[in-house]
């Protein structure tokens, strides 16, 4: 079964990681999916429905984002708002998530040693993405280890962010197979 992958980066186009990283996953139309959201819903009128039905037919989705202000970019958090609904994401009878694979893909403008207690930030890139953890845990899901590409904004070289690619496409199939 085909991983899911839900891009959520309001400027693709003008994306060195986010752009890479899609090109790379299209190398794998058999294994991998990526919804681009921004593309899909420029108006931003999510057809839940369709986005339940989608999240459904996959055992593994990945949500792909650059890091913005500590969080992701606006219309994937729409999205999370829209789609996990009370009645099919949680609640009595909402167990449509239940026992699914999530991951996160994040590009992150800032240096790793910036996301620790005593850098620059104060907080690791686990803490600032406990929101996916408790969104994932709330739904009965479970959330496989982040992939992160730092220094994205100034830092990373043509080459690291290819190698980065790479490693991304590989990471997703070796989580197809757990």
């Amino acid at each position: 079964m085909k991983a899911l992958v839900v891009q959520a980066h309001p400027c693709i186009e003008e994306s060195r990681v986010n752009k890479r990283w899609r090109e790379e996953l299209a190398k794998h139309p058999n294994d991998i999916e990526v919804h681009a959201l921004y593309e899909e819903y420029p108006d931003w009128q999510i057809d839940i429905e369709r986005e339940q039905r989608l999240l459904e037919a996959h055992a593994l989705i990945v949500w792909q984002f650059p890091l913005y202000w500590y969080s992701c970019p606006p219309l994937l958090k729409k999205w999370l708002d829209d789609v996990f609904t009370y009645g099919w994401a949680y609640g009595s009878t909402g167990r449509k998530l239940v026992g699914k694979n999530f991951g996160l893909a994040v590009s992150i403008g800032d240096k790793e040693t910036n996301y620790t207690r005593t850098g620059d930030i104060g907080f690791s890139v686990d803490e600032v993405l406990t929101p996916f953890k408790a969104t994932v845990g709330h739904v009965g899901a479970d959330l496989l280890p982040y992939f992160a590409l730092f220094g994205a904004s100034f830092q990373a070289t043509d080459e690291e962010i290819a190698e980065s690619a790479k490693a991304y496409a590989a990471r997703i199939l070796q989580w197809q197979s757990m």
